[in-house]
């Protein structure tokens, strides 16, 4: 894949509102319908109350990002939201020492699996520690059988933070085989939402995200960052409850 699915400029700070930032990085490769799929990846940081930061799914290590976030304060919290977004967490580790790496569910036994070697240090929950308790809200989206996301609010902005919960890739930036790919699990823009393969994982559960959509919806978010795809920068309430219609 060329620079085509790419939200260029890469490793660079982008604003989305007082106190958060997105970052874009290069891509991944991941196991989808028995091929390696290309990923774009996207990471966020967010400011705490103390000037803290507060780092959500970190991509790829680079000299220059890294320059960047030191500019604004101290690196403290590195958050794994799901166990597909933890790889480079051991690289940020070793960046940033005194950081702490917040391991969500599941996600220490797939790092064992695919022989990934990454230290944890606390676990996420479905309510947020005091330490960001004051800016971040949080809560555990349940019902899948496979895989269970920690979801987050920045306050002050209104800014939801999901990663695999939706995926919306543009067709456009797309080669053929992953349009195809991303046709099949549904998750083209403008329609995106959570892949075919992990909505199957719902069945007979459904009531449980239901109620946990039911919680997230209620924070009332103003925009949604999205680890995969377009971001939806307006228009949240109306985009969640297109993307979350399978729930139904």
């Amino acid at each position: 894949m060329s620079a085509m699915g790419l939200y260029t400029p890469l490793n660079i700070l982008k604003p989305v509102a007082a106190g958060i930032w997105i970052a874009d990085g290069p891509l991944v490769y991941m196991a989808a319908f028995g091929m390696r799929a290309p990923f774009p990846t996207r990471m966020t940081l967010v400011q705490l109350a103390d000037g803290e930061l507060w780092c959500h799914s970190p991509i790829a290590p680079d000299q220059a990002l890294f320059a960047a976030i030191d500019a604004l304060g101290p690196v403290r919290h590195l958050v794994s939201p799901n166990l597909l977004h933890y790889a480079h967490i051991a690289a940020w580790k070793q960046r940033y020492p005194q950081a702490h790496a917040w391991a969500s569910p599941g996600v220490r036994e797939r790092a064992a699996c695919q022989h990934i070697e990454v230290h944890f240090d606390a676990d996420l929950d479905d309510a947020p520690p005091p330490d960001w308790a004051a800016t971040i809200d949080q809560l555990h989206f349940r019902g899948s059988r496979a895989m269970q996301e920690i979801v987050f609010l920045h306050r002050a902005s209104a800014t939801l933070i999901l990663a695999d919960l939706i995926e919306n890739f543009e067709a456009e930036k797309l080669p053929t085989a992953m349009r195809w790919m991303a046709r099949l699990g549904g998750v083209i823009d403008p329609d995106g939402k959570a892949p075919l393969d992990l909505r199957l994982t719902y069945a007979g559960h459904k009531a449980q995200a239901r109620a946990s959509l039911a919680r997230m919806r209620a924070w009332q978010p103003q925009r949604v960052i999205l680890a995969h795809g377009r971001c939806y920068l307006e228009n949240a309430a109306t985009e969640l409850a297109r993307a979350f219609r399978w729930l139904e």
